[in-house]
């Protein structure tokens, strides 16, 4: 294989950084560093187009090996939290935890060389500025196989506008990956460059000037008129007044340590119920009087429903103890109680089938019925592809928990919730289907603990906003670490408790009836631009279409 010169592994590796800074690295993302999402796949597509002195383009394993390097040194960088995972919180030893990273990264590069694969295709086969439009729908596509092969959709692309109002008016119809076609296609018009006319006589090519430059200048301008825009509208809507909220739920943060930092004198069960009720009961943090004006709610106004998060609790569906305190709490308060518990139903091969559930009360106290979580974590619940981690010995052995089969709604008094479990929260076209069975208001519970204070809980959290706008519905999250919040109809993140304590909050909630075009079709726009990648790869592949040196 031709060598790939130095100056086209060091842009691979610019790209790979400039990726990592619009996503959350150890907090909050602050507004500046969304902005480089604009030009952040600049240095890998000015890689992958590139010609050798003879006008040559990269050979295909050349585009892919520097697609792979990207993809492998991004994906290490934005989930770096994987580590510190596994070996603080699950207990695995360093080199392990390191390994089990690595081979992740290695496996989710994959993708990424595939993008600069197809990029390289069609290198050979169109001139520059045809690639460079056909760079969004390649970028879709490769995020849809993502999605739907491997059952990773983290950090789409798309994620980093969750905090623009003006672009994620499109999240309802095309979904994230409508959003990551856009920041991918704004991506690739900096580097559009004008091409020759022709002569009217059809002697030759002309080089406009004025062309040259327009078309260039089009290019940087409308790339930075995308980025002011998302700068701009992020900084005015911030502070809009949210959609209606006439209702008040209460949600908890249990706070409880998980893997390593579960330590000391553990709480009994019994202590974790009366301290989990009291608080439920009592909220530390209440919405104030302005509050209650800002969005509909009446000054004193009871909770109408109480949601307990995921979290380390030793609470079984089927314990009468847990069931009767349960009940009681929905008495008192006069609301629906949401608690996470473990279902164990029967053996499979000598162990206990487990489901990580989701039990639901109404306010007189019965028992409604339960969900089981239907996607499961990697490596937290389950081992995928167990045998390729032989060096952890047994040391995973103890992760059984099973898939549930089917979604659950839940009803009260007309109101229609539906619940999803942490992970699940990462695959919209999944999560659409509550609204579709009637849901009208989003309610996810979730242990976050398991990442620490790494980039994780706020990856998480833009991504259940995301889910907030595709549906158009509020989303009531009860997490056990934190960040607990209500999230609006359009992402807007409402109302927040600090992380790492234990309370609990009233807020604000709506509900929503209406059901948007992306909750009727799901990925549909991302199959259109998986459909567009295929047929520009085939036909490039047909005899007679080569470019000239120039690659045009």
């Amino acid at each position: 294989m031709r060598s790939i010169p130095m100056r086209l592994w060091a842009l691979a590796l610019l790209s790979a950084l400039l990726q990592m800074l619009p996503f959350p690295i150890a907090g909050p993302v602050p507004l500046w560093r969304r902005f480089f999402c604009w030009f952040c796949l600049v240095p890998l597509l000015e890689a992958l187009l590139h010609h050798d002195r003879s006008g040559k383009p990269l050979r295909l394993l050349q585009g892919a090996v520097l697609g792979y390097v990207q993809g492998v040194l991004w994906f290490a960088g934005n989930c770096y939290w994987i580590y510190r995972t596994m070996h603080l919180y699950g207990n695995i030893p360093q080199l392990p935890s390191f390994g089990i990273l690595l081979l992740f990264a290695l496996y989710l590069g994959l993708y990424t060389a595939v993008f600069g694969l197809l990029v390289a295709v069609l290198g050979r086969k169109y001139s520059r500025n045809q690639v460079l439009c056909a760079v969004p729908f390649l970028w879709v596509a490769v995020e849809l196989a993502r999605a739907r092969i491997t059952g990773f959709p983290w950090d789409l692309l798309g994620y980093t506008q969750i905090d623009n109002l003006v672009m994620t008016r499109l999240a309802p119809w095309t979904g994230v990956m409508g959003l990551s076609f856009v920041v991918a296609a704004g991506n690739a018009l900096w580097l559009l460059r004008p091409e020759r006319a022709r002569r009217g006589d059809g002697s030759g090519e002309l080089p406009e000037r004025g062309l040259r430059a327009g078309v260039r200048l089009s290019g940087v301008a409308i790339a930075a008129v995308l980025a002011v825009a998302a700068t701009l509208e992020a900084m005015g809507g911030a502070g809009r007044v949210a959609e209606s909220a006439p209702e008040v739920a209460t949600l908890l943060q249990e706070n409880l340590g998980v893997g390593s930092e579960a330590s000391g004198e553990s709480e009994s069960k019994q202590q974790m119920l009366a301290s989990f009720s009291r608080l439920s009961l009592q909220p530390v943090y209440r919405i104030t009087n302005k509050e209650y004006r800002l969005y509909g709610a009446r000054p004193g106004q009871p909770s109408r429903i109480i949601i307990w998060p995921e979290a380390p609790t030793d609470f079984v569906d089927t314990d009468r103890e847990l069931r009767a305190s349960i009940g009681k709490l929905a008495i008192a308060a006069g609301a629906a109680v949401i608690v996470n518990d473990v279902t164990v139903a029967g053996y499979g091969n000598g162990q206990p089938r487990l489901y990580n559930s989701a039990s639901f009360f109404r306010p007189d106290g019965s028992y409604a019925g339960r969900y089981d979580k239907m996607h499961l974590v990697p490596f937290g619940e389950y081992v995928p592809y167990k045998p390729l981690f032989f060096f952890a010995g047994s040391l995973l052995d103890g992760l059984l928990f099973v898939p549930g089969v089917h979604r659950s709604v839940f009803m009260d008094g007309g109101t229609v919730y539906g619940v999803f479990i942490c992970y699940e929260s990462i695959f919209g076209d999944e999560l659409r289907h509550l609204p579709l069975e009637g849901a009208q208001v989003l309610v996810n519970i979730s242990d976050d603990g398991w990442y620490g204070d790494t980039s994780a809980p706020w990856e998480h959290l833009d991504m259940v906003r995301m889910r907030a706008i595709e549906d158009h519905r509020w989303v009531l999250r009860a997490t056990n670490t934190g960040v607990t919040a209500v999230i609006d109809p359009r992402g807007r993140v409402v109302r927040t408790v600090p992380r790492h304590i234990r309370t609990s909050v009233q807020v604000p909630f709506g509900f929503c009836s209406d059901i948007t075009f992306y909750c009727r079709h799901g990925d549909w726009f991302a199959w259109i631009c998986a459909l567009i990648t295929a047929m520009m790869a085939l036909w490039g592949e047909r005899p007679g279409r080569a470019t000239d040196s120039m690659g045009r």
